[in-house]
């Protein structure tokens, strides 16, 4: 008796669901009731703000004036990179390949590798504006610039670190940081060794 009566609840559970299923088949709803809410994208963007202010993005990409207290941030040039236009610290080339070397507001580094310049990772279209998530993921993860095949990530960049996030995290990154304030403003390209600025 017992098996008839869980046999005939399980065929009317299998039948809900069955029902449950095309009805959103059929209303055209399926992608709907899989798509992330607003809420769902609101904690992707303030789990991004947290990586990105716990993990010193502001450190190099984002402009410095120099108050009472040092160095703060230029809140209307935030990931804004190194400002265009604005000149290179004078410093000692002949010895810069064995040293690094940085600007007073750390968005532009001298070792090596010649003189690279701190990326635009502002929501502006010079910075992440229009790159896709892949593109960025693909930057993080295997150092390349744009997220394209090419030139690769110089120092000071710690790719190698951030590529050991996970998706969710670099998702979650991409997703803060293309709700940041745009700044217009093309870096300049790196500085090869024994190069100069043009």
């Amino acid at each position: 008796m017992f098996k008839k009566y869980g046999l005939l609840a399980a065929l009317a559970i299998a039948t809900l669901v069955f029902a449950l299923s095309c009805d959103l088949l059929d209303s055209g709803n399926i992608a709907e009731s899989f798509s992330p809410s607003a809420a769902d994208s609101a904690n992707k963007v303030q789990r991004g703000a947290y990586l990105v202010n716990t993990m010193g993005c502001d450190d190099c990409h984002s402009p410095k004036k120099f108050g009472p207290k040092g160095p703060e941030i230029d809140t209307n040039l935030r990931f804004g990179g190194y400002p265009a236009g604005r000149p290179l610290p004078p410093f000692d080339t002949a010895t810069a390949h064995k040293w690094i070397l940085f600007a007073g507001d750390l968005t532009a580094a001298a070792g090596p590798w010649g003189v690279s310049f701190s990326a635009n990772i502002s929501s502006d279209p010079t910075g992440i504006g229009n790159w896709t998530e892949a593109q960025f993921i693909r930057c993080l993860r295997e150092g390349k610039w744009l997220g394209l095949d090419g030139r690769p990530l110089l120092p000071p960049m710690p790719w190698q670190n951030f590529a050991r996030l996970t998706d969710r995290d670099l998702k979650s990154i991409y997703a803060f940081l293309k709700t940041t304030k745009p700044v217009n403003n093309t870096v300049p390209q790196p500085i090869p060794p024994g190069g100069s600025m043009k």
